[in-house]
């Protein structure tokens, strides 16, 4: 499995840090600290690209929504489709946005 190749000391340390985090606030404060704005961004966008992947938008939509590149969406898709669902797991997870 690829998650098998993710696992350290380390990651785990970061992971564990990630979860004690307990407030919005506090997660800009701690990601700030610890990415750089690039970093959070890239990785934001690739929440909501998956997000977009699975409502159905299409290629087109999504790179015009979140000035991603083809490549990112399409390594986003691979990841949906043959990853360790962990897309699906949060979107699962994450509250409906009110229309």
């Amino acid at each position: 499995m690829q998650i098998d190749k993710l696992r350290g000391k380390q990651l785990d340390q970061l992971f564990d840090a990630i979860l004690t985090l307990e407030s919005r606030e506090e997660c800009y404060q701690f990601f700030d600290d610890i990415a750089t704005m690039s970093e959070i961004h890239s990785i934001s966008q690739r929440l909501q690209v998956a997000k977009m992947l699975t409502e159905g938008h299409t290629y087109n939509q999504i790179e015009q929504d979140t000035k991603a590149s083809t490549a990112t969406i399409s390594r986003v898709r691979r990841c949906i489709e043959y990853g360790s669902g962990g897309y699906e797991m949060i979107l699962k997870r994450l509250p409906k946005e009110k229309a």
